[in-house]
């Protein structure tokens, strides 16, 4: 799949770059994309639900009345899940939503969304994007100049920079992330995925994008 290289201003510069069929031109497996993307939102689930348990609410332990010759029902003690503050009855208890998804189910699975970012033409190349220092402005000049200002976009760079980072986070619709920290759901969740002309040499790189 051969793709131009954007400069800043949104022009062609003359470069193309090749990117690799067996990562963009795969026939998606939407079944790994779900696992991959259940998987990420049920591992940021932080899980410190709790409530209390008859053993736990306050209350006297002492039986409110004898067990025959009332009259009434049973009864233990104040404690009881069928009184008002009572303990409740199978409530929820802190848990790890998280689960385990193999290395290899991951890796279709963004190899998958990938293709159908390809096949829908919603990705694109770039220049490196280079900042002297944080300026979300300057950052937001980028995104009218490619078009894609307003549309959530997911933005791969080589490396992790402080000055890219902060230029972007306060941005509602783009997130940015390193190559190596890319996951299926960002690239699902997004409408357009940029890569910078470094990073998708990288995929062209067999050895490297395997590792991504």
């Amino acid at each position: 799949m051969q793709v131009d290289v954007l400069n800043i201003k949104g022009a062609k510069t003359g470069r193309s770059v090749e990117l690799p069929d067996d990562i963009f031109g795969v026939e998606p497996n939407n079944h790994v994309i779900y696992l991959a993307v259940k998987q990420f939102l049920a591992a940021q689930r932080q899980g410190t639900h709790k409530v209390k348990t008859r053993l736990e609410v306050k209350g006297s332990s002492k039986k409110l009345h004898r067990q025959k010759g009332t009259g009434g029902s049973r009864k233990g003690n104040l404690r009881n899940p069928l009184f008002k503050g009572g303990g409740t009855i199978f409530g929820p208890k802190p848990r790890d939503y998280d689960f385990k998804l193999n290395r290899k189910v991951k890796d279709l699975a963004k190899i998958s969304a990938l293709s159908h970012k390809a096949q829908a033409s919603a990705i694109v190349v770039v220049e490196d994007i280079n900042l002297e220092t944080p300026k979300t402005k300057q950052f937001v000049e980028i995104l009218d100049s490619l078009k894609i200002n307003g549309k959530k976009s997911l933005v791969i760079f080589p490396e992790y920079s402080d000055n890219l980072y902060l230029s972007l986070r306060n941005l509602p619709k783009v997130t940015g992330t390193p190559v190596t920290d890319i996951n299926t759901y960002d690239i699902v969740n997004a409408d357009v995925v940029v890569l910078t002309e470094t990073v998708a040499k990288i995929f062209s790189d067999d050895e490297v994008a395997a590792e991504a």
